[in-house]
Formats: structure tokens, C-alpha cells, sequence
């Protein structure tokens, strides 16, 4: 069960629309459930509709009347608690116990106070009722419900509960906000299927992804040629925040539509933004990596590590971290890809907040070897992302289950969004990587070898990879291995001890990434890596800002 609660300043017209038609003449027998005293008219049940309906207003306004200029300009009340559709029919004596739950928790009719509120509980369809009060207690002072949404919100948990309906995810006031009924309409008269603040959210946290500092980040952003910015500054020239709109998106007067950054989301703001990118940049850097997706992958590889410390403001920092992991990916995937990427990026957005406060300086290295990525588009046969996606994947299992146990409701069910688009991710981009890997057989005497250490090295398990349909996917990686000079009884065992593989949907295809990362992380005995110069940081900025478009 669900509440809204708003406020307003005429109770004529809540009444009126309340046991009115509806938009599309969608309310049915709109009757009162419960009131105040319990004897309040009900011009549903009444033969003079308007006369009674004129007197419930009056009823309800004679507190706000009687305060005169104490009264506030908004003085209604009003709360609309709905039912989930696979929820019971709830009878009207059901609906109105739920009612006098609510105004008694929310403070604006508590129980056993007889100077509380006058309110009044319509219903007008099967699964919800309204709540319509006046915020002027009988001793003529205004209502104490401070903290309304939540501590209805608890209540309705309980009623859920009690009750037996279904138990709604709560939230902790860490989502980003919602669109507006208004933004919806706007998106769908002009074709698109997300509105204005949904899109300019997604183009702040690419820029976000890709940036160094918080010069480069506006810089990224005024680049992309789709967004408007303005920043806003202190009388000593430092930037205080800024503030955003989409190229076109005009209001009624034709001037842009502009949202701040914490209108976005409440990790959005500047100040925010300059934290996490400062922290980044503190501490010695390192030379460039000669393979920036392989250094990415060795560092996503870690994560679930973090995950399982003790920690938590570690743990936040790196979900933050690996959230930008997922927003730069569109960025660089083959086009077909990106659209399952992007869902991905946008359900894990979700799980990257939380009540605790990220510290971000522990996920530094998996920052600086993200934004390393940002200037290497996918190339080949795709096998760099398509390891990525599989080291990914393992992190989200991982912050799935790190928020469950700690009750994060909202968050374990973007998590669970997330596997699904980026299960189906990484199933596009792995296809032609193992196809290609299964095509180079080697000979029969090699695939005996590594039969024999399979049956050596994973004797619980050997049966299941052997008839995996990835073995020969693996038998090449260990061949290629091999061929680069490494051992490869010794990189099957390494791979083999890395994680467990009781849970695991393809034992080979996740030994092959393995493998596959091993070899190419490790240098084999007597070659070295040749460096490779640091891209320009200006040019970094214009490849930046041409992708985000």
C-alpha cells in the first residue's frame, strides 16, 4: 500500500473533484468510509448532492474560519492511500480503520485528542480512498504532522502486514526525485518515452563518468550540444552550483526548463560532484596502462571483495564508483549493445545510494581505472567488454546481496534490474568472442592434457565443464595461454581458486574469462609491456563531450 500526500488551499475543489466523475469518469459510488466525529454528511448518500456537499465543505473549513489570518494560505490536507492490484478486496469498515490509522500516525487527528483536525475518507473506486482535511485543530492551532509521508509510510507497512496485502518496498528519501504527471504528459505529446529531468539525469551522470575534475565535468556537459548550462558563483569567482536544461525544452513563456543538480537526484549537486571528483584526483597517479580495459576488469575483479568488509562507507564508495563504471559503458559498446546497457546503467543508479554516506577515497583505483576506459572504444571481437560484463556481474550479485541484509529495500529490487539487462548484455557481447575462441581447436593430444588437469584441479566439477558447451572456448584459452608462455596447469589453478563455481550457469564459459584475464594481466616469463604516452587531457574532454551527444 501506497500513500501521496499533498497540500492545497481550496477544500471546495478537493471535494468537488473527489466525488466528482474523475478525468475519465473513472470514480464509482464516491461515498464517505469515515470522518472526524463520525457524523460528517456524505453527499454520496445524500438525495441533494449540492446542498450537502456545500455543507461538508463548510464542516470541514469552520476551524480554518474560525482562525482567521493564524490559518495558513495552504490549509488542506490531503492523502490518497492506494492498494496493490494482486491486493484483497478491502471492505469500507477495512478502508476507514486504515484511515483513522493514518491521521492518528501523521499527527493530523491523533487518537484520544479532542482537539484534533476535521478530516473526511472518501472512496471512489475498489482499491484506494482519499483523505481530505483541514490543517486547524479545534483549539485553533495549526496541525503537528511533521514528517508526514514517513511516519505514514510506517504505518501503512504495518497495515500491510496485519492486514495481509503486499509488502511495498520501502524507501529511505535517497531516490531521485520523480517526474512530475506534468513532465510525463509533456514527454508523451512530444514522442519521447523518458521526460526532461530523466534524460538531463542520465547526460549529468555520463559526464560524471568520464570526468576528472569538476571543470572538466561542466566542460563535458556544455559540449554535448543537447544541454543548457549555467553555473552559479560566489562573490569570489569559485562555482557554487549550476543548473541545466535541455536544448528546446521550453516552458508556456518559451524559456528553458532548468533543473539543479539535487533536482535531479540528491548526488547530483555540486558540491556532491566536486567531493567524489576530488577524491579521485588526490594521491599519486600512476603511468597510463598500456591496456586500460584489462586494468578496469583487474579492478571491477576486486570489488566484491570490498563488499564483504565490515566497512560500509567503503562499500557505498565503491558501488558510486562501479554505478559511473556502468553510465561510461554506452559510451564505448558496439551500438547494438548499448540500449541493455544503458538499462542497466539506469536501474543500478538506484543502488548506488543509500542512508550511508560514501567515503570516497577507497575506491580511488577503481575510479582512476574506470575513467582510463573513456578514450578506448570497444575493439576486435569485443572479448575486453565482454570480460568487463562478466567481472560485472559478480558485483551486482554482491550489492544485491549487501543491501538485503541491510534492509535496503529499493535498492535490492533496482539490483535485481540490473542482472537482468546485463545478463543480457554481456550474452551480446560474449557470442562472438567464444565463437571465435571455439573455432581455434587445438590438437586432440592438448585437449587430453587439459581434460586430465580438469579431472586433477576441479574433480567436483569436472563432469559439468567437460560438458559445458564453452569447453572448447576454454581448451583455447588454456592453448593460448600456453602459447604466451604461461603455465597452464598453474593459470587453471588460479582460476579454479578465485571463486566458487557452485552457482555458476556456465563453469567453463567463467573459467574462459579467467583464463582470459589472468594471461593477459600476468606477464609471461622474460616479456615486458611497452608504455604507452598519456592522451592530452583536452583532447580526452572533446572525445568526452562528442560521445555524450
Amino acid at each position: 500500500m501506497i500513500a501521496k500526500i499533498t497540500g492545497g488551499q481550496d477544500t471546495g475543489k478537493l471535494i468537488a473533484y473527489l466525488y466528482g466523475p474523475g478525468k475519465a469518469n473513472e470514480h464509482t459510488d464516491p461515498h464517505l468510509v469515515a470522518s472526524w466525529d463520525g457524523f460528517a454528511p456524505d453527499p454520496g448518500r445524500s438525495p441533494d448532492f449540492n446542498a450537502t456537499k456545500k455543507q461538508l465543505v463548510k464542516a470541514l473549513d469552520l476551524r480554518v474560519k474560525q482562525a482567521g489570518d493564524r490559518a495558513p494560505k495552504r490549509h488542506v490536507w490531503h492523502c490518497s492511500l492506494r492498494a496493490a492490484p494482486e491486493d484483497r478486496l478491502l471492505s469500507d469498515q477495512e478502508w476507514a480503520d486504515i484511515a483513522r490509522r493514518v491521521v492518528h500516525a501523521t499527527g493530523i487527528a491523533p487518537d484520544g485528542d479532542p482537539d484534533g483536525c476535521r478530516w473526511v475518507a472518501v472512496r471512489h473506486a475498489e482499491d484506494h480512498i482519499h483523505i481530505a482535511a483541514t490543517k486547524i485543530r479545534s483549539d485553533l492551532r495549526p496541525a503537528r504532522h511533521w514528517n508526514d509521508y514517513l511516519t505514514a509510510d510506517k504505518e501503512l507497512a504495518s497495515i500491510e502486514y496485519e492486514y495481509g496485502l503486499r509488502q511495498v518496498a520501502r524507501g529511505d528519501r535517497t531516490a531521485a526525485q520523480r517526474p512530475t504527471r506534468a513532465e510525463q504528459e509533456k514527454a508523451h505529446r512530444t514522442g519521447h518515452q523518458a521526460t526532461a529531468r530523466e534524460r538531463l539525469r542520465v547526460a549529468v551522470r555520463t559526464a560524471l563518468s568520464v570526468a576528472t575534475t569538476p571543470e572538466e565535468f561542466l566542460g563535458i556537459l556544455a559540449g554535448t550540444g543537447s544541454v543548457l548550462i549555467e553555473t552559479q558563483r560566489f562573490p569570489s569567482g569559485d562555482i557554487r552550483g549550476y543548473k541545466v536544461a535541455l536544448d528546446g525544452d521550453t516552458n508556456a513563456t518559451g524559456e528553458p526548463i532548468w533543473f539543479s543538480g539535487s533536482k535531479l537526484a540528491p548526488d547530483l549537486s555540486f558540491p556532491k560532484i566536486r567531493e567524489r571528483l576530488a577524491a579521485t584526483e588526490e594521491g599519486p597517479r600512476g603511468p597510463r596502462s598500456p591496456e586500460p580495459w584489462h586494468q578496469a576488469t583487474a579492478a571491477v575483479e576486486r570489488v566484491p571483495l570490498h563488499l564483504d568488509q565490515a566497512n560500509d562507507k567503503a562499500v557505498q564508495a565503491h558501488l558510486v564508483a562501479f554505478g559511473e563504471a556502468l553510465d561510461i559503458l554506452p559510451l564505448l559498446a558496439p551500438q547494438d549493445i548499448r540500449p541493455q546497457l544503458r538499462r542497466a546503467a539506469n536501474a543500478f543508479e538506484r543502488a548506488t545510494r543509500s542512508r550511508i554516506r560514501a567515503e570516497h577515497h577507497h575506491a580511488r583505483s577503481l575510479r582512476r581505472a574506470i575513467r582510463g576506459m573513456r578514450t578506448e572504444p570497444v575493439a576486435g571481437d569485443g572479448a575486453g567488454l565482454a570480460m568487463f560484463l562478466d567481472a560485472a556481474l559478480l558485483i551486482v550479485i554482491a550489492a544485491l546481496r549487501w543491501h538485503e541484509l541491510r534492509h535496503h529495500d529499493q535498492q535490492v529490487i533496482s539490483a535485481r534490474q540490473t542482472l537482468v539487462h546485463l545478463q543480457a548484455a554481456y550474452a551480446q557481447a560474449a557470442a562472438a568472442p567464444l565463437t571465435a575462441l571455439a573455432h581455434r581447436r587445438p590438437p586432440r593430444q592438448t585437449i587430453e592434457r587439459f581434460t586430465r588437469q580438469i579431472h586433477e584441479g576441479a574433480s567436483g566439477h569436472a563432469r559439468q565443464i567437460l560438458d559445458d558447451p564453452a569447453w572448447g572456448s576454454l581448451v583455447a584459452a588454456l592453448a593460448d595461454a600456453e602459447g604466451a608462455g604461461h603455465q597452464p596447469e598453474r593459470i587453471l589453478q588460479q582460476a579454479l581458486g578465485q571463486r566458487s563455481l557452485e552457482d555458476a550457469r556456465s563453469p567453463a564459459e567463467v573459467l574462459t574469462w579467467r583464463v582470459l584475464r589472468l594471461t593477459r594481466r600476468q606477464a609471461a616469463p622474460g616479456r615486458t609491456r611497452r608504455p604507452v604516452s598519456r592522451v592530452p587531457r583536452q583532447a580526452d574532454t572533446a572525445d568526452s563531450a562528442r560521445r555524450l551527444r
